[in-house]
């Protein structure tokens, strides 16, 4: 499968000098970063999601970004959606990057390094919302636990499928009348999709968008992005779903929390759906104002690959990879 065209031109020239690089896999997208010694960005790339849950291109996709490491990465950390979910898909995953990469790597799942990002190594709870749901939180002394990260068909409440999803629900039940309460929701949901407004129009329209989608779970979680911005326009069914949504989230950090009792954990996020303001606010009603994330997930890995070279890595170095991730538009 292809990858794209670089996301920010290299800064620092990785053929003659020692990188690290870090590869966070999920399931609409696929990261690389490589920095310098000294904290500088070199070259980023973006491919297809990785997820071998939901991507039968998983392995093509590691193995294009792969291909294109410097030769002088002096460590390699990936977060990848789906890692140790089954002992089969984990091995191959790790066979895809030791058949690629013949220097140190290590490999952990995806929500795991968007944790050692947002804390830097600390005690938090990192909930991410994106495709799926998930929390990961740790003492800040080895100890970690995960919270959720069931799948789209029995779990992942609170993400963006899942916003998605109770969307499009919610629009068939106004199609042929089973609610009666939310009319308010049709119109502006149907046309920000790009779907007719007269109903028998709308419901064949609507099987034949899904039926012609090549990734039915990301395209449908690409449509809480209509819902939030419904939300923030003060549409009460969109900010119903953008509440109920937070509520699930709340769960994950609440489950977290009563693992370690004993710690104080703050809360962060990572993940395309937490750009929702209505959703961010919707939690801090409960759980106080998030921690802003040190570093974004592929900080996390870059964090990981750097310890693993043996590098010295102090506060200074991980604000100068912060500023440089941050200024090349890699927030999340």
């Amino acid at each position: 499968m292809p990858v794209s065209s670089p996301v920010s031109s290299p800064v620092l020239t990785p053929l003659h000098q020692p990188c690290i690089a870090a590869i966070d896999g999920g399931g609409t997208k696929t990261l690389l970063a490589v920095v310098g010694r000294d904290g500088s960005l070199g070259p980023v790339l973006r491919g297809a999601g990785s997820n071998p849950f939901d991507q039968a291109g998983w392995q093509d996709v590691l193995q294009s970004l792969l291909r294109q490491l410097p030769s002088t990465t002096a460590a390699l950390s990936l977060g990848l959606a789906g890692y140790e979910e089954t002992r089969v898909l984990g091995r191959e995953q790790s066979e895809v990057v030791g058949n690629a990469f013949a220097g140190p790597f290590n490999i952990c799942s995806d929500v795991e390094m968007a944790c050692t990002g947002a804390f830097a190594g600390k005690a938090g709870v990192l909930v991410l919302s994106g495709t799926g749901s998930v929390a990961w939180a740790t003492d800040g002394r080895g100890g970690q636990v995960k919270i959720g990260g069931w799948g789209g068909l029995f779990g992942d409440e609170g993400s963006g499928f899942w916003i998605g999803r109770q969307a499009l629900a919610l629009l068939t039940a106004l199609l042929d009348g089973r609610n009666q309460a939310d009319h308010a929701f049709f119109a502006p949901f149907v046309a920000a999709m790009g779907l007719p407004t007269e109903k028998a129009a709308c419901g064949t329209a609507l099987l034949e968008w899904y039926g012609t989608l090549r990734h039915p779970r990301a395209s449908v979680a690409a449509l809480a992005r209509i819902v939030s911005d419904l939300a923030e326009d003060g549409l009460e069914p969109a900010r119903r779903l953008m509440c109920e949504a937070a509520g699930h989230l709340c769960a994950h950090i609440e489950a977290a929390q009563r693992h370690f009792p004993e710690t104080s954990l703050p809360w962060s996020y990572a993940g395309g759906t937490f750009q929702s303001r209505s959703l961010r606010e919707s939690v801090a009603v409960r759980h106080g104002t998030p921690v802003p994330p040190r570093l974004p997930p592929v900080g996390g890995g870059l964090l990981s690959a750097a310890r693993l070279a043996g590098w010295d890595v102090d506060d200074a170095w991980i604000e100068r990879v912060s500023v440089a991730l941050r200024d090349a538009g890699l927030t999340s």
